[in-house]
Order: C-alpha cells, then sequence, then structure tokens
C-alpha cells in the first residue's frame, strides 16, 4: 500500500521537525550554583558566569555604570551600585539571578554615586560618595531606612568585619579610613577616622580581625592600621602605580593587589610583609573576587574585557581567560541555599 503524501505535508513536518532539533540552543541556559557574577560598567550589564564553564549564561540590564554588586545570604538575589558615568548615579539595582532579571531599581534621590555595598543582617549596606555618608537599604519594606555621615570626601569601599561588629570605609579624597564601631548611641555606632597613605581605596580586614590593610592609590603605599590601638603601625611601599583593590586570602597568609594603571597584580606575604610576586594580567586590572575555599582569585582586566583566573596554590594565571562585556569591575560569588 503507498501512503501519499503531499509536498505541503512533508514540508511542514521538517520544519516542525528542525524548531523541536533547535529548540535548546534557543532556551535560555538556567543560573549555575556556585555562579560567578560580573558587572560590565561600560555596558551598564549584569553577566552571570557558569564558573565551571567560563561561559556567560545571561546579560542582564543595570543602571547606568554598574560597580559594585553583593549578594543576598540565599544566593537568590543581587544588588547593584549604580555608580553612574559622567552623570552621577542615585540607583540601586535588584536583580533576580534566578528568573535572570532585574526585578526593580531602588531610587536614592538625593543620594548620589553609590559605590561600596554589602549585604549584611538582612539589609544592603552601601555608600554614597557625594554625600559622605553610609546608607542602608531595607529589600523587605523596599525602603532606605537608615543613614550615616561619615564626614569624608569620597566615601568609596564599604567592608564588614565577620562579626558585624565593625565597619570599614576607604575616604579616597581625604586619605582617610574610618572605623565604625556598634555602641549604645543614637546612631548605634561609634567612628574614628584614621589617617592613611594617600588616596586609600581598596582594602581588608585581616581574617584574624586585627588589622586593616588600606591600598593607597595615589602614593603606591599600603597603610597597615592596628584595629585596636586604631592607628597605623606599619607602611608598606609596593611601589603600585594606582592600586585599586586589596584582598586577603581566607587563610590569612597572601594578600593580593591590584593595580590599575601598573597594568600587575602583586602578591604579598601577609606574615613577612614582602612581595612574593608580581604578575602581568594586562589593561586595567580593577575588581577582585577571591573565592570562600582560598583556591583561586577571579581579577576582572578591564581594558582587556576579561577575567583572569589566579590559582593561589601555584600562584599561576590561567592561559584562558573568561570573556566578558566592556570594563568588567565588581563581582560577586552566589551560592543558593
Amino acid at each position: 500500500m503507498k501512503l501519499a503524501i503531499s509536498r505541503r505535508t512533508l514540508l511542514g513536518w521538517l520544519a516542525a521537525s528542525v524548531v523541536f532539533l533547535l529548540l535548546p540552543y534557543f532556551a535560555a541556559a538556567q543560573t549555575p550554583s556556585p555562579a560567578l557574577l560580573v558587572l560590565d560598567k561600560e555596558d551598564n550589564t549584569l553577566s552571570i558566569v557558569d564558573p565551571g564553564t567560563s561561559k556567560t549564561v545571561a546579560r542582564i540590564p543595570t543602571g547606568e555604570g554598574p560597580h559594585e554588586i553583593t549578594v543576598s545570604d540565599d544566593g537568590k538575589l543581587a544588588f547593584v551600585a549604580n555608580y553612574g558615568a559622567r552623570t552621577p548615579g542615585n540607583t540601586l539595582s535588584v536583580m533576580d539571578l534566578v528568573g535572570q532579571k532585574e526585578l526593580h531599581r531602588v531610587e536614592l534621590g538625593a543620594l548620589r554615586r553609590p559605590h561600596g555595598i554589602t549585604f549584611a543582617e538582612g539589609k544592603v549596606w552601601f555608600t554614597a560618595e557625594l554625600n559622605r555618608l553610609i546608607g542602608r537599604y531595607d529589600p523587605t519594606a523596599n525602603q532606605v531606612d537608615w543613614l550615616l555621615g561619615i564626614g569624608q570626601n569620597g566615601t568609596h569601599m564599604l567592608v564588614f568585619s565577620k562579626d558585624r561588629s565593625q565597619i570599614f570605609t576607604s575616604n579616597i579624597g581625604s586619605d582617610s579610613i574610618t572605623l565604625l564601631q556598634r555602641d549604645s548611641t543614637p546612631t548605634g555606632w561609634s567612628a574614628a577616622n584614621i589617617a592613611v597613605g594617600k588616596g586609600p581605596e581598596g582594602g581588608d580586614i585581616s581574617p584574624d580581625g586585627r588589622e586593616f590593610w588600606a591600598a593607597n592609590s595615589n602614593d603606591g603605599s599600603i597603610s597597615i592600621v592596628d584595629i585596636g590601638a586604631k592607628k597605623v603601625v606599619q607602611t608598606l611601599d609596593v611601589q603600585t602605580k594606582r592600586s585599586n583593590r586589596l584582598k586577603f586570602t581566607p587563610d590569612g597568609k597572601l594578600v593580593l593587589v591590584s593595580d590599575l594603571a601598573g597594568n600587575e597584580m602583586l602578591v604579598l606575604d601577609a606574615k613577612s610583609r614582602k612581595e612574593i610576586k608580581r604578575l602581568n594580567l594586562g589593561r586595567q586590572p580593577e575588581g577582585m573576587l577571591i573565592l570562600p575555599d582560598g583556591t583561586r582569585a577571579y581579577i576582572a582586566v578591564a581594558g582587556e574585557n576579561n577575567v583572569a583566573t589566579l590559582d593561589l596554590k601555584t600562584l599561576e594565571v590561567a592561559a584562558a581567560r573568561i570573556p566578558t562585556g566592556k570594563g568588567p569591575d565588581g563581582m560577586a560569588w552566589a551560592v543558593r541555599h
């Protein structure tokens, strides 16, 4: 028996088969866990990267000039500080990492140039650089519920201590860092301004909680602050051209410094305070992320539009780079719980 099939029917079946076969290629890839989050500040986007494959699975629009990012404790939301470009920014983007979309944009009104940003105690803490203050955003109430004036120029980065009892800010324009400690005053915090080198930008608390290291972008030095004494106890001349970020490894043994103008990553021995290695990363290494397990570090190389991966055991940079959008900078690590 012959089965008669019209040419039109046959073409229809073939077209349907092609669509069915291609569906997986057009379907959006799911957000992995863990996920590497990279802000492309010149493209105004957030890239979600699968660290296992180094592939970007989604790219989500943000506000203008996204510089820094933090993640909720459950790993489902990200919060982006939209610093702005020529026009100062005044928004935060709330990003759904599972749905791969911006949920909404928080209008900060007169608060300009939000930058350093951290998720702590269920809320988002951020600096407002032009206002010389720290703000706090409550995602549940969708409102800024607290402000604290720092009184220093260029309040840029913000670092919390592990027990959440202390906050450090780097104040680029005042050549200082501010140490905030919880107390019983109406603001809930006492403040101490500590003079350091010129243009402190990146900085971190040592894992033992005893020291704060400030990378001074304008004089090639690192100021080591004794937190208990609230004073600089040592200054290291590391000869960076424009240090951008500084991070301790989780075990407290190494300190990494990205040098934006020197195109290098500097590795220091935290105990001896001596340089171990300098690594040429290409043009404008900026943001830095060290994994919680201390195995590797990611460095955003803004001028090359990629992210470099540093093995923290061998101190070698992987040959393959992670491609990004234009001007990668702030990064975060998202693990869903």
